[in-house]
């Protein structure tokens, strides 16, 4: 017996985007961005699933097919927001877990290198989730201003000082490691 492959109509639009195919081609996109924007490669699996579930839902409020890949990135940052903070509370609760940063490092990279990003991601799992999701975004993902406040959902200003304050912790916690 044949089972239909899963297809979500874009009313907008009138095309029919399979979830599958979707899934089989920006999986690994939302996954490099996920890690990036955690730091842990223990909660990847979980935020791409809770992508694209999140897309599932809400794929008819999507206007133009060709902009899937920028709304699932700003799927992810949501996704990303919700988990940084429950992370903040349990922390808060039960105590941070320890964290090996070595796996977001190039392996290329020379030991300073790994050793400065596992300290920037250690001082960012320090700052709200807003300004530590900015700053990523804008630094680690090379996104100009404009896009990371599309992503962050906020106004270009608000990301600047989201951006900015974020920076100042960084440069106060590293100095000029």
């Amino acid at each position: 017996m044949h089972t239909p492959r899963p297809s979500v109509a874009i009313a907008s639009v009138g095309e029919c985007l399979d979830i599958e195919q979707l899934y089989g081609q920006y999986a690994s996109y939302v996954a490099t961005i996920g890690l990036r924007l955690l730091g842990r490669d223990s909660e990847i699996e979980d935020l791409v699933q809770d992508v694209f579930l999140e897309a599932v839902r809400s794929i008819g409020k999507l206007r133009d097919p060709a902009a899937i890949k920028g709304w699932l990135a700003t799927l992810s940052v949501r996704a990303a927001r919700k988990r940084i903070r429950r992370r903040r509370v349990h922390a808060f609760v039960f105590g941070s877990d320890s964290v090996d940063y070595s796996v977001l490092v190039d392996r290329t990279a020379s030991p300073e290198e790994r050793l400065l990003l596992s300290r920037s991601y250690a001082v960012l799992d320090s700052l709200p989730a807003n300004q530590r999701l900015a700053w990523v975004l804008r630094y680690f993902e090379g996104e100009p201003l404009a896009v990371v406040a599309e992503r962050c959902e906020c106004s270009l200003a608000t990301v600047k000082r989201h951006i900015q304050r974020a920076q100042d912790h960084l440069q106060k916690e590293l100095g000029d490691a």
